[in-house]
């Protein structure tokens, strides 16, 4: 039984799904907790994944809740079914609440992407991998230092399978296939500035969407201010996370935005279209852990806007800095990329396209 919940779920999924499909029965749970309907069809399209054969439809709460609501509605699937294995990806809310439901029911778990560690409590997400690590009976890790951290936490080292990194699976399957960055703007029926014309390493994507960066309206204040003395080094193509843009319009900010012709908001990128915009791009500004892996693949300079990462393989030899959201910090960094090109890094150990076949050897010879 396979489980996703959020949009970063579903492009870790598709490669592992695909890679046992016909070797193993498979049933696919969508908890509902990304309940985008239009953007989860076009990613499950886009990434080849079947229909959910279930959805628990438990929409956006409160975090308690929204745990408390994936278990309870995901228990009696549990007991219907009787999977011999659960599989979770990830660290959102879903991972831990359906780990927690299999392993109160003596169900075997494998955890994808286990081991990543911010070493920051204050992240939801991180309290979430911890809990779901030490309950799961497979860990698989995307880089070597995962296993460092799965250990001193008293993982024994025979459940740990350093498999490489799913997501990149993904990128190289679907990187041919990216829709190009005028394309997207094109679709979206978006004015192309005069800058952009050419769309070849001449403007920055920005994401944002962790609760310390868009919650608070100081916070988030601060940084579109930051944004717009960006844009006037850089233009600017912002695809709007549907939290970020709730709280841009809550707290009267959407206007700040508008203030400036070279920050180009658009609705949420599909995974192709979002491909496509960081392939092409400068540089990319974030605080997505996911994009920090995609940027290095791509070998595009990535400038992350907090003051930690639980992926610190893509600063050790990727294309990651870490800024948090000084200015002085971030504008540096902005400089370093516009006048030397920023960081080159390397594709680490294991993150070359074959990571769902090792999990599938894996979980092939545990089942």
């Amino acid at each position: 039984m396979c489980i996703v919940g959020a949009r970063p779920n579903f492009i870790k999924i598709a490669p592992i799904m695909a890679a046992l499909n016909g070797v193993v029965p498979l049933i696919l749970v969508h908890t509902g907790q990304h309940y985008d309907s239009t953007m989860q069809e076009l990613f499950f399209q886009q990434l080849g994944i079947p229909k959910p054969d279930i959805n628990l439809e438990v929409g956006s709460a409160s975090h308690g809740l929204q745990t408390g609501t994936i278990m309870q509605r995901f228990e009696p699937i549990i007991d219907e079914i009787n999977p011999s294995l659960v599989l979770v990806v990830g660290d959102v809310n879903s991972t831990i609440a359906c780990a927690l439901v299999a392993a109160k029911k003596q169900i075997p778990i494998a955890h994808v992407e286990a081991g990543l560690r911010s070493f920051d409590r204050s992240m939801p997400e991180e309290i979430n991998r911890v809990l779901t690590d030490q309950i799961s009976d497979l860990l698989f890790t995307t880089e070597r230092s995962a296993k460092e951290n799965l250990l001193r936490e008293g993982i024994d080292e025979k459940r740990i399978h350093f498999v490489g990194n799913v997501m990149i699976d993904s990128l190289q399957i679907h990187r041919l296939k990216a829709v190009s960055p005028a394309e997207t703007l094109k679709n979206l029926n978006i004015e192309i500035p005069l800058l952009l014309k050419e769309f070849d390493k001449n403007y920055a994507v920005l994401t944002l969407h962790r609760p310390a960066n868009v919650d608070n309206p100081s916070v988030l204040k601060d940084i579109l201010l930051l944004i717009q003395n960006i844009s006037e080094q850089i233009p600017i193509i912002f695809p709007l996370h549907p939290r970020t843009s709730a709280m841009l319009k809550k707290n009267g900010l959407l206007e700040t935005l508008g203030q400036s012709s070279n920050i180009i908001c658009t609705p949420p990128a599909g995974y192709l279209e979002m491909l496509g915009l960081m392939d092409k791009a400068k540089l990319v500004l974030t605080d997505s852990g996911g994009i920090q892996e995609e940027t290095t693949a791509l070998g595009v300079p990535c400038i992350t806007l907090r003051d930690n990462t639980e992926r610190p393989i893509t600063v050790e030899k990727g294309t990651n800095t870490i800024v948090g959201i000084d200015p002085s910090r971030v504008m540096a960094a902005i400089r370093n990329v516009l006048t030397t090109g920023g960081k080159i890094g390397r594709i680490p150990e294991l993150w070359d396209g074959r990571a769902a076949f090792r999990i599938k050897e894996v979980l092939l010879n545990c089942l």
